[in-house]
């Protein structure tokens, strides 16, 4: 197995560093989270920011993620593994706008992505990394998406893929890895379960583990959501963003996108407010967030529609809940019935049919609007992550 590589190339990184105590790693060898036994924190991506790259450089580049090239972490270009993902659209709600009044409010909608959701960003570059570190086999736990996700972009890129799956997830996520040549494990329990199972057996196996924040790459996908929200918006940032949270690894890349854009001259220091929202199922970090406290507690209330948002506890908790803190943002719950209620509304007026995830934003935004903490003449951007068409097995209709 190669596992080791020279740090030249497009790619402006330089290292991998620790955002807890500091350690950095060696970005030319394969690593997972921090070597200090007493961290263990997810490692963040570290560039050369000083270059003078200038945002002019995406002038006629394609339509996706990867016009980003040179602030994500695949060196060589023949590495990347891509299906066409990134670039979403930003649609203004055009039909609601009784709930919206005074506000501008807009959807970035990830449904287009490949295999349907915004895990197509994270999946990319890990498993563009993965190959360029000579790695094969590749295993998650994942609650749906990420392991339709994983599956295919392993197929594209000839590796083998090894996803872990609660039972309960509904059968299509199941017939996705399936048909894209992946090894489906069913498990009694959680995606915290699954989690567990992988990395054992990912140790005894010595398979590549890209659960969520338990390796650097993912993060890196996804922050590029952050790029494009700056782009598509002229370079000026919204005042409110919601996000859907069970992992937060969206949150946390978008928060980190925004620190290196400042860095790049590309942005000014304003900030959105970070808008978590979790369901009433899996609530630790609201919880958290409101007792005023840097880590969350274990919170599984069992099945919810949203299967994305059961996560007992984020391994990322402590980042997340920083994000919170710095952006004076705000957290809250949505339950099953509010989101069901949401994708209807959504789809009958809008005509986007979203996951559960995303359109629990929608009543979480009228709950904050209502409260006055959006306000008036502020600009709100909601990330839908996914289709809503992987759900129907899930939905009341």
């Amino acid at each position: 197995m190669v596992n080791h590589i020279e740090l030249v190339g497009t790619s402006l990184i330089i290292n991998l560093k620790c955002p807890e105590c500091g350690t950095l790693h060696n970005a030319g060898v394969i690593n997972t989270v921090c070597i200090n036994e007493n961290c263990r924190s997810t490692l963040f991506t570290q560039y050369d920011l000083t270059t003078g790259l200038n945002k002019s450089v995406l002038k006629d580049r394609p339509a996706t993620m990867w016009r980003y090239k040179e602030l994500l972490p695949v060196i060589n270009d023949k590495n990347i593994v891509t299906l066409g993902e990134g670039f979403t659209p930003i649609i203004p709600v055009e039909n609601l706008k009784q709930y919206t009044n005074n506000n501008e409010v807009f959807w970035k909608d990830e449904s287009g992505n490949p295999t349907g959701s915004f895990k197509a960003r994270g999946i990319s570059a890990a498993v563009s990394k993965a190959k360029e570190l000579g790695i094969h086999t590749i295993a998650t736990p994942t609650a749906g998406n990420a392991g339709g996700a994983l599956a295919a972009y392993a197929a594209r890129g000839g590796m083998k893929a090894i996803v872990y799956m609660p039972k309960q997830t509904p059968k299509v996520f199941k017939d996705e890895c399936r048909l894209y040549g992946a090894e489906l494990i069913e498990i009694n329990g959680n995606i915290s379960d699954c989690g567990k199972l992988v990395n054992e057996h990912a140790l005894l196996n010595n398979w590549f583990q890209v659960s969520t924040l338990k390796e650097p790459y993912r993060l890196e996908g996804k922050k590029t959501m952050g790029y494009e929200i700056a782009e598509q918006f002229n370079w000026q940032l919204p005042d409110v963003i919601f996000y859907p949270t069970g992992g937060g690894t969206g949150l946390i890349g978008i928060w980190k996108a925004f620190d290196e854009m400042e860095q790049l001259g590309w942005i000014g220091s304003k900030r959105p407010r970070m808008v978590v929202v979790q369901s009433q199922s899996c609530d630790g970090i609201v919880k958290a967030f409101q007792a005023g406290l840097y880590v969350s507690e274990f919170a599984d209330g069992g099945f919810t529609i949203a299967n994305g948002l059961r996560v007992p506890k984020p391994y990322a908790d402590k980042i997340i809940l920083k994000v919170l803190r710095e952006s004076q943002g705000a957290a809250l719950t949505v339950s099953d019935e509010e989101m069901s209620i949401a994708i209807k509304e959504i789809a009958k007026y809008e005509g986007m049919l979203m996951a559960p995830e995303g359109a629990a934003l929608w009543p979480a935004y009228k709950k904050l609007k209502a409260t006055g903490w959006v306000e008036a003449g502020e600009k709100v951007l909601l990330i839908n992550t996914g289709s809503g068409y992987k759900y129907l097995e899930n939905m009341d209709i």
